[in-house]
């Protein structure tokens, strides 16, 4: 039995206001009433509902009428545009870390309490940063046909600022030196060529590893570690720690090691005061109040001649001279004092001459045990094993005589290199005390009174003493 009013009377559409979703809703609706996917299809056309039908839902609600009569069903859908991702600025792997407080872990799971910041090293060239573009964005469209707009990302651009380049598209940035990656106000992207820590070097800051040079306003804790390969600054004092710098080094305050870490620099040192501390550097250490009970060595000038001007106890070595005011003190406290060779090559010297001694008493034993079997080979006494320890001894001889050959050669070379002392010379513009050694060269001197305002130099094959 048909309808007696169009269809239209009994079915609704409902659009959401967006248009992205139709639903079917039914009224006025009799037992008789009855409905077939045609004239569903005829009432969605009335409506302009063209897109995303949802075919199997009509069939569906024609085939089971009774369960949707009395609820709104959803029977169109369309696309949502999807707006298109910004662009941004994506750093390069490990050029930039945030600034995150606690310690790091070792590669064994350990926590290590004194590596606390990761500084962001980056070298000259390195890449930084890499804008990565933004995306388009993809249109919708709704149940009635029409093309929903949707919006294009944000470009994102390089916000440079110092020591950075970017390349011919935009598209990449550079470091122009080496240094620290830094973002400053507004994101901008910045290498600096100097870390500065404001404060003591503890464990709230931890050890420090950085390209360039190292400002710290503040002092260095025993068991902490500074290194730069540009110079190291320390407004402050140093302790038993260990500071490493491929430039020079200054420490306004002094140096107190505590005989624990070192201080090395591959140019300079300059201080205040040095106290049972480990001090070498390529070229001069300059210190202006006290070296006292300390390890120095310098490549070329050992200079101490503040109001104390003060040397005494430990081992000062210098390539070519040290300059104080006072050497050694009047309780004469051994003081050594070692010029006219790079200390390096001095101490090389030391070393050879322990393992040449150490190598000559085990050629003396293998040499000792060759008798031996020597002379049980010719009593017909040896042995396969005895045979084969002979073979083996005579192999463990050959090499530690060709050993002790490089060391003697090696030795003598840098013997020749200690004859050439002419510029080498200890000056006192002060007082040196007994008890103070100078060694120039090979060449060796016992102070054994008190002298002031003298020079220590060379002269036929011996030290001498002449005034200032």
């Amino acid at each position: 039995m048909a309808n007696p009013y169009p269809i239209d009377h009994y079915v609704s559409i409902v659009l959401e206001e967006d248009k992205l979703k139709a639903y079917v809703q039914f009224t006025n609706i009799d037992e008789q009433f009855t409905l077939t996917k045609e004239e569903l299809l005829s009432v969605l056309k009335a409506h302009h509902i063209v897109y995303g039908i949802r075919h199997e839902a009509l069939t569906e609600i024609v085939e089971k009428l009774p369960e949707y009569l009395y609820k709104r069903t959803l029977i169109a859908e369309g696309d949502r545009p999807r707006d298109g991702a910004d662009g941004w600025i994506q750093m390069a792997e490990g050029v930039y870390h945030e600034e995150k407080g606690g310690p790091g872990k070792q590669e064994d799971g350990k926590v290590d309490f004194k590596q606390v910041r990761q500084i962001n090293n980056v070298r000259k060239g390195e890449l930084i940063a890499t804008r990565v573009s933004a995306e388009e964005g993809k249109a919708g469209r709704s149940v009635t046909g029409e093309e929903l707009f949707a919006k294009n990302g944000k470009e994102a651009f390089f916000k440079m600022g110092k020591n950075v380049v970017a390349d011919e598209e935009n598209k990449r940035l550079f470091a122009v030196i080496d240094g620290v990656v830094s973002k400053t106000d507004g994101d901008k992207i910045n290498v600096f060529p100097v870390y500065e820590v404001n404060g003591d070097i503890d464990y709230s800051v931890g050890n420090i590893d950085f390209v360039g040079t190292v400002v710290i306003r503040g002092n260095v804790l025993t068991g902490f570690r500074v290194k730069a390969s540009g110079d190291i600054r320390i407004i402050g004092g140093v302790e038993g720690a260990e500071i490493e710098a491929g430039g020079s080094i200054e420490v306004t305050a002094g140096i107190m090691g505590h005989n624990k870490g070192y201080v090395q620099a591959g140019k300079s040192i300059k201080c205040s005061f040095v106290q049972d501390a480990n001090l070498s550097a390529a070229e001069d250490i300059l210190v202006s109040q006290s070296i006292m009970h300390a390890q120095v060595k310098a490549g070329k000038n050992v200079v101490c001649q503040g109001s104390k001007g003060l040397i005494v106890g430990g081992v000062v070595q210098a390539g070519e001279t040290v300059n104080a005011r006072t050497i050694g003190n009047s309780t004469s406290t051994p003081t050594v004092l070692e010029v006219g060779v790079l200390p390096e090559l001095r101490n090389e010297l030391l070393q050879l001459r322990n393992e040449t001694r150490a190598i000559k008493e085990n050629l003396d034993k293998t040499e000792k045990a060759l008798g031996l079997l020597d002379t049980m080979a010719l009593q017909g006494q040896l042995s396969s094993d005895k045979l084969a320890m002979r073979i083996k001894l005579n192999n463990t001889k050959k090499q530690a005589q060709l050993d002790l050959q490089a060391k003697k050669e090696r030795m003598l070379e840098i013997e020749h290199s200690l004859e050439d002392t002419e510029n080498a010379k200890v000056i006192v513009t002060g007082t040196i005390f007994n008890g103070s050694k100078v060694v120039i060269g090979r060449y060796t001197r016992f102070v054994k009174e008190t002298y002031s305002r003298v020079v220590f130099r060379l002269s036929e094959g011996d030290i001498s003493i002449v005034n200032l």
